[in-house]
């Protein structure tokens, strides 16, 4: 009986661990480091082309990589690539925040963190908050993955 409430307790405790359980906030976490790491592992070309492919890796569900290097020029981004290469520095949301310049500063003082603004949804086309987990990935550059907040 015991070591089937170990076995049961164990199932359970690797259940809840998985990012099956996660909630967005860890998954966007998660994807940002993974790519953080991969930009380090390969070089910027590599993660960069591998960033910008939609149906690579780091694109699932409403998950996505973007990175900008720190003058606020957009390297990645797969699913608005009109933006690529594009100095969004200066680009404000309609609250007035400066969000690229938000999320250099965050990734160079602290190396990663998040950065809170209004971004177009996806699906409603409506304003909505936005939450981006940002990294400082080395090389002049960050990456960051979003999340939409209610």
């Amino acid at each position: 009986m015991k070591k089937l409430l170990t076995a049961i307790v164990l199932i359970a405790f690797a259940l809840i661990s998985t990012p099956a359980f996660a909630g967005p906030r860890d998954e966007a976490i998660a994807l940002a480091e993974k790519a953080a790491a991969h930009v380090k592992t390969v070089g910027v070309e590599k993660a960069m082309a591998d960033f910008n492919n939609k149906e690579g890796e780091f694109v699932y569900g409403a998950f996505y990589v973007w990175s900008n290097d720190f003058d606020g020029v957009i390297t990645a981004h797969p699913i608005k690539p009109s933006l690529m290469g594009k100095n969004v520095y200066k680009m404000k949301d309609s609250n007035g925040v400066q969000l690229f310049k938000e999320f250099i500063d965050v990734a160079k003082s602290k190396g990663k963190g998040w950065v809170n603004y209004v971004w177009p949804h996806p699906v409603t086309k409506k304003m909505a908050n936005k939450s981006s987990y940002v990294i400082d990935a080395g090389s002049n550059l960050l990456v960051g993955v979003g999340i939409y907040v209610d």
